[in-house]
């Protein structure tokens, strides 16, 4: 016989509607990922973080989302204790397509849910019940389902404690190709931007800079040599940061260029205007972000 919690990691083709317990409940930095397709005559499908399974009375809702297709579409969030809907809030974002396929990336946060459709940031809930209720999985309506997996984190969380921003370090030893940067923080709720600058401690020159803009969701790369800026590099498919939400940068230095991700999504490739990268020993960070944890591996 296979462990439980091994057999609960991912369930294939579940009939709808579902109703599953989460073994071991849910902790901060796990992730529930599903993935489906929406039919062509459906109206509206729910996911719910339900607090048991009883009907009658209706176990307590921790996390309703609910998308709705009638005219241009919404998504409809809300808790449900003692058998009463709290406040709804609404995301007229609508990332599904009747007839086309999605994956819902849940991942569980200390205070909230953070979701994101087809690789993109879509919505934050904040927990109303406490995130240890949870211990079952709803999924009901006009939906088909193929894979539903719970992915555990590890341990890897941040602990919550906030290093000082601005912050500078050394990193533990120059930059080469194959090295990882790993930044996890949280961008502040009325953020502007933010930087990420890898630098040389002989010069003021910048080998990277990678500068978030917020307010207009425009993600600046550029380097700084000889006293002054170069050339900005701008184009990006998806604009990874978002208001509110929880993030781990990866910044991955390959032999030609650096290759930036998002919350384990491929954002950006930023080719070498520094070439000695052997001198690149400085990680700087400023702006508007709770800064969590950063490493270099």
């Amino acid at each position: 016989m296979m462990p439980l919690d091994q057999l609960q990691k991912i369930i294939h083709n579940p009939v709808i509607p579902y109703t599953g317990t989460i073994l071991s409940g849910l902790l901060p930095g796990e992730l529930v990922v599903i993935q489906g397709s929406v039919p062509d005559d459906s109206d509206r499908f729910q996911v719910d973080f339900q607090c048991g399974s009883s009907t009658k009375p209706r176990a307590d809702v921790a996390f309703h989302f609910n998308p709705r297709f009638k005219r241009s579409g919404s998504i409809i969030c809300n808790t449900l204790e003692k058998e009463r809907w709290g406040w709804e809030e609404i995301t007229y974002q609508m990332p599904f397509q009747k007839g086309k396929p999605f994956k819902i990336v849940f991942m569980v946060l200390k205070d909230k849910f953070q979701v994101s459709v087809n690789e993109k940031h879509l919505l934050l809930y904040n927990h109303r019940i406490k995130l240890e209720r949870i211990d079952t999985l709803g999924i009901y309506g006009k939906i088909q389902i193929q894979t539903i997996q719970f992915i555990s984190n590890n341990g890897e969380m941040p602990d919550g404690s906030q290093l000082v921003v601005p912050y500078t370090a050394r990193l533990n030893s120059a930059l080469r190709p194959g090295r990882t940067v790993a930044i996890k923080g949280e961008v502040n709720k009325n953020s502007n931007s933010f930087a990420v600058n890898l630098k040389s401690s002989d010069s003021k020159d910048i080998a990277l800079h990678l500068n978030p803009r917020i307010k207009t969701n425009v993600f600046v790369r550029n380097s700084y040599l000889s006293d002054s800026w170069g050339e900005e590099e701008k184009d990006v498919t998806n604009f990874p940061f978002s208001p509110g939400m929880y993030f781990e940068l990866l910044i991955f230095c390959d032999v030609h260029q650096y290759k930036v991700a998002v919350n384990g999504v491929h954002i950006l490739e930023y080719k070498h205007r520094f070439k000695q990268l052997e001198k690149i020993n400085i990680l700087e960070i400023t702006g508007d972000i709770q800064l969590l944890d950063v490493r270099s591996s």
